[in-house]
């Protein structure tokens, strides 16, 4: 059984993708410094798949800690990388905090394993920017990124392909995803984010249960048909499926050692999209306004999946009433179960 190391894995997508890896067969140690999750998720984890996985608390930027604890699992198999903040907004008011956080993190977790590991690293569409051409495709320029979140995770990209170049025993798969929403379909884990909540979706579940106050929806003059922003929506589970399928690609040996996949639906939705289908699926009536756009905010961009697809052998199963039902059952475990 191999053993994977997923950094951040009581997060959003961390703790699902354990589930899938659990699922999958693999043996699972989690490094997280719980600076935006909750320990509870370990427990979440274990009623779902029977397994409670390994768990230490670490702060990755902390390079003696990273190493002490490379040399302490020397067997571990593959690394998946979430750790990492992740809020555009929050980013552009605080650059310095994201830089730190985001590019420590990664050199760390690559000197302290000799940069001789299989690694899935977790990056993002914002790599785009906005799209000359959509479908987005992988060969697509990298443009000069709208946050300081963004280019965190283009100069990532660098890092890693510049140093795959040099270590051909570093093999990575880069995964740029776009939207993810949605939570298991237990309704045990989902988006727990702390405060007030930067994306979408959770803004949402929390206004309807009554959390929050009305949505604002941020632009309805962008040149999209109904004038809201439009992205690429995704469930959780498809994508953390996706992180199982790179690693079992990284176990093949495929005679490259640095890869770049979408990992999307293919298929756009705008905001106001979402909210009515938040609506429709539920059956609950949103308070929402219209705002300014926000600073760091791109107009529209969905991806080309065919290179995940073909390559990877993976493909986004679930439709976006999943995404919105599964989202809104678990507000309302949250509400009965709070953390």
């Amino acid at each position: 059984m191999s053993k994977i190391l997923v950094t951040g894995g009581t997060g959003y997508i961390g703790s699902h993708t354990v589930v899938e890896l659990f699922n999958a067969g693999y043996e699972v140690v989690i490094v997280d410094d719980l600076s935006n999750s909750d320990v509870k998720i370990l427990s979440q984890i274990e009623k779902i798949t029977g397994k409670r996985p390994a768990f230490v608390k670490l702060d990755l930027c902390e390079e003696k800690e990273v190493i002490a604890f490379a040399k302490q699992h020397q067997d571990i198999a593959g690394i998946i990388h979430f750790a990492a903040f992740k809020a555009v907004g929050e980013s552009v008011k605080q650059p310095l905090k994201y830089y730190r956080n985001n590019f420590y993190s990664l050199i760390n977790i690559l000197t302290a394993f000799n940069s001789n590991i299989k690694l899935v690293f977790s990056s993002s569409c914002t790599v785009y920017g906005q799209p000359d051409k959509l479908p987005v495709t992988e060969t697509a320029d990298v443009k000069k990124a709208e946050s300081p979140y963004g280019n965190t995770k283009q100069i990532a990209e660098e890092i890693l392909q510049e140093t795959c170049s040099v270590c051909p025993s570093l093999e990575v798969i880069v995964l740029r995803y776009f939207n993810p929403v949605g939570a298991h379909g237990t309704a045990l884990i989902g988006e727990l984010p702390n405060g007030v909540p930067q994306n979408l979706v959770p803004f949402i579940t929390q206004s309807a249960i009554g959390k929050r106050a009305a949505i604002t929806v941020y632009g309805d003059d962008y040149n999209t048909p109904d004038g809201s922003a439009i992205r690429d929506y995704i469930h959780v589970v498809d994508l953390a499926k996706a992180h199982v399928s790179a690693i079992k690609r990284l176990a093949e040996k495929v005679g490259q050692n640095y890869e770049v996949f979408n990992i999307g639906t293919g298929k756009g939705s705008s905001v106001l999209e979402i909210i009515n289908a938040f609506e429709q699926t539920t059956g609950e009536k949103l308070d929402y306004t219209i705002g300014k756009r926000r600073e760091g905010d791109i107009e529209q961009t969905f991806g080309d999946v065919t290179m995940a697809n073909e390559i990877l052998g993976w493909k986004a199963e679930l439709d976006i009433n999943e995404m919105m039902n599964s989202a809104w059952n678990w507000e309302k475990y949250l509400r009965d179960n709070p953390f």
